[in-house]
């Protein structure tokens, strides 16, 4: 299985480390370690260096009860580092977004996947991403970040988060992006309790099931903290287990924080397979 992104074709045979690169200053996990263009490429960088496949770019936070920013602040901080890393990496360069704009500036500096926590319902989303070559992944999240914590609620959520990437699959297919383009994305505590984030990592096959490549963020995730009683600052062994498990029922793109660690735990599943 292949995964088409721009310029690049990732093999999905093994499974894909996503490196994370937030251009932010109130990200949950690293907020303000990387805020400025040059300390955001050092870390790009320093990322590919400890075998990151894909890097994500990012300029707003969408943590829990996160308060959006502008478009021109957004733009400001993450289209000065696509420009670079564009001309400095052989890797393919994702833009987290949801704002059309972003993505549209973010292709044309170099950007070859974008990550859409809302899945492409924005006005004008489908039509940027249909009208270029780049990747997609659609996720799910219930509510807003600043509110979508405030008691999700679901009949069955791992039957209706499937229902909703289903929906928004047809509906970009319809719209002539490729399936080979399309990665989707549960969105693990976006609008989830502990126990809907486990359940849908317990029944993660049902998602893979839908023929689409998946890719999971659990890396630093409140819930691992919930579930192992480590502090929030001690979330690496719990996210590395959660890379793992994620890989084992079918994930073919893990997007994380630690890639050194996570690529080497993954090694060791990729090798007993």
């Amino acid at each position: 299985m292949n995964y088409q992104c721009g310029k690049y074709q990732l093999n999905l045979n093994r499974p894909q480390v996503m490196g994370i690169v937030n251009v932010t200053p109130d990200s949950f996990s690293d907020g303000g370690q990387f805020s400025t263009t040059n300390l955001a490429l050092e870390h790009a960088l320093k990322l590919i260096a400890e075998g990151a496949d894909i890097l994500d770019v990012g300029g707003e936070s969408t943590r829990p009860g996160a308060v959006p920013v502008s478009l021109d602040q957004e733009l400001s901080r993450v289209i000065p580092v696509i420009e670079a890393l564009s001309q400095l990496v052989m890797v393919p360069i994702s833009i987290d977004s949801y704002k059309p704009e972003v993505m549209r500036l973010a292709i044309a500096a170099g950007a070859d996947m974008v990550n859409d926590v809302r899945a492409l319902q924005e006005q004008g989303a489908l039509d940027i991403v249909a009208n270029s070559n780049v990747g997609v992944c659609l996720m799910h999240m219930q509510g807003k970040p600043d509110t979508m914590q405030i008691a999700p609620s679901y009949s069955n959520v791992v039957s209706e988060v499937k229902q909703f990437l289903v929906d928004r699959l047809s509906v970009a297919l319809a719209h002539g992006i490729t399936k080979n383009r399309i990665l989707l994305d549960p969105g693990f505590g976006f609008g989830k309790t502990r126990a809907q984030n486990i359940a849908l990592l317990k029944e993660l096959e049902q998602l893979t099931a839908i023929g689409q490549p998946l890719l999971v963020g659990l890396s630093r995730k409140s819930v691992l903290s919930v579930i192992s009683g480590d502090d929030d600052s001690q979330r690496l062994p719990a996210s590395i287990a959660a890379a793992v498990i994620s890989a084992m029922k079918g994930a073919k793109i893990l997007r994380v924080h630690d890639v050194k660690a996570t690529v080497e735990a993954l090694s060791v599943l990729t090798a007993i397979q």
